[in-house]
């Protein structure tokens, strides 16, 4: 946490309409909107490669610097992409004070997966809750949450209550322990069909068969015999 700041470059963006968005899309450029309280929002756009590499680096705070501005703290509010191409569309960036707390999302990744009994039981391990809000000065926003499943047997629920918050870290929750992590269920089981169900319709089909048969060979035979009496 006491790391240097990612810092991303943008420029000032003066166009807007639908038609401007997709400009600067086809020139790898994305649109963004930085709020600052009571401020104004700002509008800028900034190189999609830039952008990812920012929001890649795992960190929850960065800075943001418009050319002809100086650089402000600022954490992600939210992205938008392309519901089918993975095409960064529009970021929304919230300017922050360093010296008051504020609400964020953080990542949580578990950690011993391979290693849990139920796991190598054949048991099916569920990542349920993938971020929680916490609440901190943005320069003590965790980067990750981490939770510990490799003890997990079979039936085994991991809970929010079994992560210890980072020192300056709270948990924007009531009950922890009704916020479940992963959770461990039984291997699941191909149903096969019932064999007797199969049994049963061929000896149906047998039975309705040899009647058949026999009243078919006595009628013929009967036919035959009474015409040579005649």
């Amino acid at each position: 946490m006491a790391r240097s700041r990612e810092k991303l470059k943008a420029a000032p963006r003066t166009d807007f309409g639908s038609r401007s968005a997709r400009r600067l899309r086809g020139e790898k450029l994305v649109p963004g909107v930085v709020y600052a309280g009571g401020e104004d929002a700002r509008h800028f756009q900034a190189v999609e490669r830039d952008v990812r590499m920012v929001l890649g680096a795992g960190q929850a705070l960065f800075d943001l610097e418009v050319e002809g501005s100086k650089a402000v703290p600022v954490v992600l509010k939210e992205s938008q992409h392309h519901p089918v191409k993975d095409v960064l569309q529009h970021i929304d960036l919230q300017e922050v004070k360093l010296d008051e707390a504020i609400h964020a999302e953080v990542a949580i990744e578990l950690e011993g997966t391979e290693a849990a009994p139920g796991v190598k039981e054949g048991g099916v391990l569920e990542h349920v809750t993938r971020e929680i809000t916490v609440e901190a000065l943005p320069t003590e926003i965790p980067e990750r949450l981490v939770a510990d499943v490799s003890e997990m047997q079979i039936n085994d629920t991991v809970t929010l209550a079994s992560i210890a918050a980072p020192e300056g870290v709270k948990f924007v929750a009531e009950e922890l322990e009704e916020i479940t992590i992963a959770t461990l269920s039984p291997p699941r089981v191909e149903e096969e069909p019932e064999p007797e169900l199969e049994e049963e319709t061929e000896l149906v089909g047998e039975e309705g068969e040899a009647p058949a048969a026999e009243e078919g060979g006595e009628g013929e035979g009967g036919d035959s015999g009474d015409s040579g009496g005649e």
